[in-house]
């Protein structure tokens, strides 16, 4: 069995935990909630194994790289990185309605990758700017960055339906966490993306696009803590700046691809 093929099955198996989940609230039995945690276990489990044996795959055609280097594997990753950040990262009283968000954008994802024409799945050799030890430390910890963004998205959505907060529910204290480990995370990505830049290029900015909008959504994260700060709590009008940033994410990861420059291949 290929990676590729787990990583087909592993889609299906996130949208069984989906299905699981709004039949649990279709019909209100709590009940249905482990049986639906168990499932996306299982399929980040998969999700898991899919990884490592792409990167053994890679070795195997004497390529030999860490499975980060083209779109359809930071598919694969950052729809991994989302999942984990759902399952290990959060309180487990809010884990499984997190998880019914999580778990179909993660198939929807992986189904993208694995089932779409227009993604080329195979293993490439790297491009000369991609041999260096810096791609999984910058990859690794922008993704990781956009992931903690995207779960505390879904906080955000939570507050809005219940009118915001002043940082007295625990959806609020979840959704200040997660901005804050992705911020954190999205910080180190940019700064170890820009020693890159210096290694491989001479230079340690060059406006591309993608740099340009990477650093665009590092302002709005920025302006999302300021007012939080600012305000006391997490008010409507951070949650709101919050996802005008998961704009500025999804724009700087799929967006930005279709405009000419170094990171086009991602």
């Amino acid at each position: 069995m290929t990676s590729g093929t787990i990583i087909g099955i592993v889609t299906f198996v996130y949208l069984g935990a989906f299905s699981i989940s709004i039949v649990g609230r279709i019909l209100g039995k709590d009940s249905l909630d482990r049986p639906s945690f168990y499932a996306a276990v299982g399929g980040f489990v998969l999700h898991t194994a899919g990884i490592l044996l792409r990167w053994r795959e890679s070795y195997s055609l004497g390529i030999g790289h860490v499975p980060l280097s083209n779109f359809y594997e930071s598919l694969v990753f950052f729809s991994w990185a989302t999942v984990l950040m759902t399952l290990f990262g959060i309180r487990e009283e809010a884990r499984n309605r997190v998880l019914s968000f999580v778990t179909p954008a993660a198939a929807l994802v992986l189904g993208y990758a694995s089932f779409s024409p227009a993604i080329d799945s195979g293993i490439q050799p790297l491009i000369p700017a991609l041999k260096s030890n810096w791609l999984a430390i910058h990859v690794i910890t922008c993704f990781f960055g956009y992931a903690s963004f995207a779960v505390a998205s879904v906080f955000g959505i939570f507050l809005l339906r219940n009118g915001g907060s002043q940082g007295v529910h625990p959806w609020a204290e979840m959704f200040y966490r997660c901005v804050m480990i992705g911020f954190v995370f999205f910080t180190v990505g940019i700064l170890t993306g820009s020693v890159w830049a210096q290694v491989a290029w001479g230079r340690y900015w060059g406006w591309d696009p993608k740099e340009t909008w990477a650093l665009i959504t590092w302002f709005i994260y920025a302006a999302v803590l300021h007012e939080k700060l600012r305000s006391g709590g997490v008010t409507k009008r951070v949650v709101v700046f919050s996802l005008i940033g998961l704009l500025s994410v999804l724009f700087t990861y799929f967006g930005v691809n279709y405009l000419p420059g170094l990171h086009s291949y991602l």
